[in-house]
């Protein structure tokens, strides 16, 4: 059997786990042939491809990033798009594919099962957003890092008596924020979920002064103030029609100081939350997909996800993972309204 594989959309630490756990137990165990589609959808579409053998996922395990490169082609979108990718996975003798990643990658994955391709999915975002499983790879590594930016951020606060605001992403979903903020103790957790009352805001930020403590707000770049619109760089939207999020730190930080009278500050971590080497929380789960993905292959169950429940994985329809994002629920959010203020 010859098997494709893939990552798609942003990257995240932990995708080349995924890959050397597929083509490491796919080789030895069941004796196939992998080849790697670079760059995400345009991989099949384009028929751009590179070796993928045990030599080629050896010492790929902490490295973050994907070594197949990524992008955000949508070839729902390209005419012919779906035909092209049949086609050419014909062509090459690609009996199963193994896509890697979001909402979006998985979006196609789900169109394309539907279409009689063997599809096998696996769940890959920092923003934990993804229906059907209990966590992705790739969240634990930006909530370690957005945590430990939160405890940096706590001296440099008290040492000016300044309000910081930590901008994390999360467009839909305010997991890395509830997860990050809780443990690094901010004051303030805003969620694209909620709507937040300004007035309230400004209003924690004073009680912690008065405690004579400086305040930490930790947002997500997809929050929102009530009657208020998202914040983006500009017009333009990917593939996928997703708009660029950027600015909502620093007016919330230009806001709070205007109406506090308290020196504030924004830091966006960006791009830095999903990069570098993945944790060991995240090598461990990346590779049980990996290994369990490739399992599906093996026993023709297609049209599937592999997901995290418990502790255990096991193989959901791919519709279910990607019919709806997992937002954070009301009451996981007023668990960590405990600490505002």
């Amino acid at each position: 059997m010859r098997v494709g594989v893939l990552t798609g959309g942003g990257d995240c630490p932990g995708l080349n786990a995924v890959i050397r756990a597929v083509v490491r137990k796919g080789t030895k165990e069941y004796g196939f042939d992998f080849v790697g589609f670079r760059d995400g959808w345009k991989g099949p579409l384009e028929n751009v491809t590179m070796p993928l053998d045990i030599a080629a996922v050896r010492g790929i395990l902490p490295r973050g990033g994907t070594i197949l490169g990524s992008s955000r082609t949508n070839p729902i979108k390209v005419e012919g798009g779906i035909e092209r990718i049949e086609q050419n996975m014909s062509d090459l003798g690609i009996d199963a594919l193994v896509a890697i990643g979001g909402e979006d990658t998985l979006g196609v994955a789900t169109r394309l099962a539907e279409h009689g391709l063997p599809v096998i999915g696996v769940p890959k975002t920092i923003d934990n957003d993804l229906n059907a499983t209990d966590y992705t790879f790739g969240f634990d590594t930006a909530v370690t890092i957005a945590t430990e930016a939160i405890d940096r951020l706590h001296t440099t606060a008290e040492s000016h008596h300044r309000v910081l605001v930590i901008e994390v992403m999360g467009r839909h979903a305010g997991w890395i924020a509830l997860h990050s903020g809780m443990a690094g103790g901010a004051n303030v957790i805003l969620i694209p979920e909620v709507p937040f009352d300004l007035d309230q805001v400004c209003g924690w930020v004073e009680q912690r002064f008065q405690q004579q403590y400086a305040p930490i707000i930790c947002v997500a770049e997809g929050a929102l103030p009530k009657d208020g619109d998202l914040m983006t760089k500009d017009a333009t939207v990917d593939a996928f029609g997703h708009v660029k999020l950027a600015g909502i730190g620093d007016w919330l930080a230009s806001v709070v100081e205007q109406r506090t009278g308290k020196e504030s500050r924004a830091a966006v971590l960006g791009h830095i939350q999903r990069g570098g080497t993945p944790t060991a929380f995240d090598r461990v789960l990346a590779t049980r997909f990996g290994l369990n993905a490739i399992d599906a292959v093996k026993d023709g169950d297609s049209g599937k996800m592999v997901a995290l429940r418990g502790t255990d994985i096991v193989r959901v329809p791919l519709a279910e993972a990607t019919g709806t994002l997992k937002t954070v629920p009301l009451a996981r959010y007023e668990e960590a309204a405990a600490f505002f203020g």
